[in-house]
């Protein structure tokens, strides 16, 4: 089983960010924590990385269904989506976590029906930026 959806696109990183922003917004998700990696690995490390974006997304509604079903869920929330770009003449990568992926240790038939949910919401978003 894949952990995580993808797609790529030809457009500079500031424009994929957009297009994912509005695609992650239309699935009723936010985004709680932007992470941008080659600036944080510059600036601690003083190491030079390529284009790396991580978004911390929530849906409020499918975050609290899934604290309800299992309370320590926090631990694996918010969902992951990343934005990267090895080289400037590569697209842009946009990946999402699979929600049912990284739950499969979890021996709970209600946290599973919620992570179904939005695997299926994300999903959507990754297909939304074809």
């Amino acid at each position: 089983m894949s952990y995580c959806f993808s797609t790529t696109l030809d457009y500079p990183l500031d424009q994929c960010k957009e297009k994912v922003l509005e695609a992650l917004k239309s699935e009723g998700f936010g985004v709680l924590t932007e992470i941008d990696v080659k600036a944080t690995l510059k600036a601690k490390l003083d190491e030079d990385f390529y284009d790396y974006l991580i978004l911390g997304a929530c849906n409020p509604k499918m975050a609290h269904k899934a604290l309800l079903a299992e309370d320590k869920i926090g631990t694996m929330l918010p969902c992951n989506v990343i934005l990267q770009r090895k080289s400037a003449d590569q697209p842009v990568e946009v990946s999402a976590v699979d929600p049912l992926a990284s739950m499969q240790a979890i021996e709970n038939s209600e946290l599973g029906s919620v992570a179904e949910e939005v695997q299926n919401m994300l999903k959507s978003v990754i297909s939304k930026l074809n």
